[in-house]
């Protein structure tokens, strides 16, 4: 029987305002930093993260796999929650939090996942167990296209 993982849960630091971060973790923000990220929309939206919102990804750097999500609620500059089902696969949210520490932003990204099929749970164990490195990437690739103010140390 599929079960879910408990929630994966990493950290890290920007050197931006939240107002400023919250933009990266958006449909569109994200196609900024995340290799081959190219959000697919049914319909145009006014606002790409508004609740509600709904777009597929393809298979990218991140994952191998599409997917289906739906923006569930926001809070700009604080908080995107989506809800994300790979078909087969597994399904569940994905949250990104922001919260400030001085002048830059301490992002907080929760995975919390329950696997479909048994091909589903062995892709979550594995994906459970490379986590904090598939976290440590969003950090890198962000910093190659928003490396913060000259002279201050990368984060």
């Amino acid at each position: 029987m599929p079960r879910q993982h408990p929630s994966l849960i990493a950290a890290f630091l920007l050197d931006m305002r939240p107002e400023e971060a919250f933009v990266l973790f958006t449909p569109l923000g994200e196609r900024e930093w995340a290799e081959g990220w190219d959000p697919v929309f049914p319909a145009e939206p006014d606002d790409d993260s508004a609740p509600g919102t709904v777009f597929e990804s393809r298979p990218h750097g991140h994952s191998p796999h599409g997917a289906t999500w739906i923006v569930v609620d926001r809070e700009p500059g604080r908080r995107i929650r989506y809800a994300r089902v790979i078909p087969g696969r597994n399904a569940g949210t994905v949250t990104v939090s922001l919260g400030a520490v001085g002048d830059r932003t301490a992002v907080t990204v929760a995975y919390d996942l329950t696997a479909l099929t048994p091909e589903g749970r062995t892709e979550l164990d594995a994906f459970a167990a490379a986590y904090p490195a598939f976290i440590d990437e969003w950090r890198r690739a962000i910093l190659r296209v928003r490396p913060g103010p000259p002279g201050r140390r990368p984060v």
